[in-house]
């Protein structure tokens, strides 16, 4: 799945770039001239028409991978179905809908898909998926919207604690040191600063620090991003955390010690610990494959565990001419078999609780983070939250001096905006 690494745009689960996926068809006569209304997931229009499927992928093995995986459903399906990896999916996907020729299925990001929703351009099939039940109530969340549950979860990340080991052991730190709480997060880290070394370095943005307003028992919206909540003493409480880590120097944004993302800084050993998904672990097995560390689940804090999740969704045109066959791709695509073979090609985690211990077996080593999917908390996905995330990323650049009532109090005023 493509992902998040060094900006905040981008959302999914392996090592994409923050820098940023059923069986027969049995339908058969009518065409497209007898779909449903646009947006409306009644009667699905069907046909012979070939499906498009267009991707934003993390790289060669995730295009192979659902390559391989689209080709077998309709080799057994009997219906023709193309892949293409965009090399600009937000562009290619606009420009589809507005040449009224948008691809047929897609991926599309928890950051967008409300956008796309209010405008009509998506097909809201998700009550019709046979495997509904089975998807993480907190990603169905995610892409419901007006009440209808819109599209089928590709996959998803959460945030972790990734531990240098070798600066751990040399700090005279053992497992029974591992953070549980903010006051040992904050403990450990001052240990572990010293010289070129900052105990904890993450990124400055809302989509790392916001996983510390969860676990303050806040967040920049409700879970269902209909109402703004930015202002909450929970989220003061937590940026105070922050603010606080930052003056004490124990604490430092990746832009201070001269990395792009915190897999940079922890790879060249610049930080002790940081604070990222787990698309950091194709990173570092391909940029820093000599750096031993290991992944916790993140510090509790005082309303208790958090993180945040990222994710993508299988999305289905409006207006494509064979709906029908599109609903049946995507039920196969995230079925659990073909999500443990995502899994074991790219990395993703699935986002159905069915697969949760077979992607364990395969990455035990990075069970903290599919553990963290009970707790986990999505992005703002209100129509237009994304322009607004992105401002107050620019204020969080400066949290070590900056108003925190201030920061919060403007995105609570353009947050509620939306709403109205």
């Amino acid at each position: 799945m493509s992902h998040l690494r060094r900006t905040a745009a981008a959302v999914a689960a392996t090592a994409g770039v923050l820098a940023l996926a059923a069986c027969g068809s049995g339908f058969s006569g009518s065409s497209s001239d007898s779909g449903a209304a646009s947006g409306s997931a009644g009667a699905l229009t069907s046909g012979k028409d070939a499906l498009t499927v267009l991707i934003g992928s993390s790289g060669d093995a995730e295009t192979a991978a659902v390559k391989q995986q689209v080709a077998d459903w309709s080799s057994s399906s009997g219906t023709k179905a193309t892949v293409q990896a965009a090399s600009d999916l937000n562009q290619q996907l606009s420009q589809g809908f507005a040449s009224g020729k948008p691809a047929d299925v897609f991926y599309l990001g928890a950051d967008t898909f409300a956008n796309y929703a209010k405008q009509g351009s998506l097909l809201a099939y998700g009550d019709q998926l046979k495997n509904k039940g089975d998807f993480y109530p907190s990603l169905v969340t995610n892409f419901t919207y007006d009440g209808k549950f819109y599209c089928a979860p590709k996959d998803f990340s959460t945030l972790a604690l990734e531990i240098n080991t070798k600066m751990w052991d040399a700090a005279g730190l053992t497992d029974s040191d591992v953070p549980t709480t903010w006051d040992q997060l904050k403990a450990v880290a001052q240990k572990l600063t010293k010289g070129k070394v900052t105990g904890l370095v993450t990124s400055n943005e809302y989509q790392r620090l916001g996983a510390f307003m969860v676990e303050a028992g806040g967040n920049l919206m409700n879970d269902t991003s209909t109402k703004a909540t930015a202002d909450s003493a929970a989220n003061k409480q937590a940026l105070t955390y922050v603010q606080d880590g930052l003056k004490s120097g124990w604490w430092k944004f990746t832009s201070d010690v001269g990395a792009g993302w915190g897999g940079e800084a922890f790879g060249k050993g610049l930080a002790a610990m940081t604070v990222e998904g787990n698309w950091i672990t194709g990173a570092m097995k391909s940029d820093y494959p000599s750096v031993d560390y290991k992944v916790v689940q993140l510090p509790a804090g005082p309303a208790g565990k958090g993180t945040l999740q990222f994710t993508n969704c299988w999305g289905i045109a409006a207006d494509s001419p064979n709906q029908a066959g599109a609903l049946k791709l995507v039920e196969q695509l995230t079925s659990k078999d073909d999500q443990l073979a995502f899994a074991k090609a790219f990395g993703p985690m699935p986002s159905i609780e069915s697969a949760a211990d077979g992607w364990k077996q395969i990455y035990p080593d990075y069970s903290a983070f599919i553990d963290g999917a009970s707790y986990a908390r999505g992005v703002p996905t209100a129509a237009g939250a994304t322009d607004v995330v992105t401002d107050v990323n620019s204020k969080l650049a400066s949290l070590k001096t900056a108003d925190i009532a201030s920061i919060l109090g403007t995105a609570q005023q353009n947050l509620s905006a939306l709403q109205q």
